[in-house]
């Protein structure tokens, strides 16, 4: 019954995102795959958490769209999600939400808490950031880039990040409850503010050094696409295999380590 309502569930939402033209077909395919195993192996903590992510993000993806529509030529992955975009924010989870399934354990529930944490704040920063009437400034020089740039942190983005971290921690904790866990409130608070802040920071950190980008030969911009302005961009830096979606992989692992240590930090003080 849990993998059929998981299922149901998963398709009304996913559904729903496709025709709102927030999903791509394979991205809403991946995403009814995704939320059958959340709710089917896991139940209303790991589903409602994964629910909460994926509705705010589509929320603030459509806020203040129109001042967006330019950045996003230059981003790898647009508002508009694919699979790959969907498996790379939660794929992670599922894997954890299996794990817990086959041996449950509180070390799985934290790093899920981490990791979706970390990709709450990272989409948080990115889509509020890019509205900052102020230039983001880079993570490693501090010199000002162009809205946009990967590699750039703004004090918009920096608090929509933090907003983003707390959001997770809180309502993980809240569904945890629902989901009668026996958890401690401040463990879950910061291990989603220390995991979702080193997972973005992180994200921005590795945007900034190995991320693979590219030149514009038309407008000069650098973006993360092979081809911008209808013309095909010159590689600029960074590692062919290091993509916006490796990028996001490696940021939730490292949020996720980062919630562990600081949840049991906050156990053992």
């Amino acid at each position: 019954m849990e993998w059929l309502i998981g299922a149901a569930g998963a398709t009304l939402v996913a559904g729903a995102a496709y025709w709102k033209g927030s999903l791509s077909a394979s991205g809403t395919a991946a995403a009814v795959l995704m939320g059958t195993i959340y709710y089917g192996a896991g139940d209303v903590f790991w589903f409602g958490t994964l629910l909460l992510f994926f509705i705010t993000s589509t929320l603030l993806s459509r806020y203040g769209k129109k001042r967006k529509m330019d950045l996003e030529k230059s981003y790898a992955k647009t508002g508009r999600r694919d699979a790959g975009q969907v498996l790379a924010n939660g794929g992670i989870g599922m894997m954890l939400c299996l794990l817990h399934a086959w041996h449950p354990s509180e070390v799985w529930v934290l790093l899920f808490i981490g990791v979706m944490a970390t990709v709450t704040a990272d989409t948080w920063a990115t889509e509020l950031g890019s509205l900052s009437r102020s230039a983001p400034r880079s993570i490693l020089s501090g010199k000002v880039l162009t809205t946009g740039e990967s590699g750039g942190v703004s004090w918009l983005g920096s608090l929509a990040a933090t907003a983003g971290s707390l959001l997770i921690g809180v309502s993980g904790w809240l569904l945890g409850v629902v989901a009668g866990m026996d958890i401690s409130a401040m463990s879950y608070i910061w291990a989603g503010l220390a995991g979702g802040l080193v997972g973005a920071f992180a994200d921005s950190f590795l945007g900034a050094t190995l991320q693979v980008m590219y030149r514009c030969g038309v407008c000069g911009k650098s973006v993360e696409v092979s081809r911008h302005c209808d013309k095909p961009t010159q590689r600029l830096r960074g590692y062919g295999w290091m993509s916006n979606d490796a990028v996001n992989l490696i940021s939730s692992l490292l949020g996720g380590a980062a919630a562990y240590g600081a949840a049991m930090l906050w156990l053992m003080a």
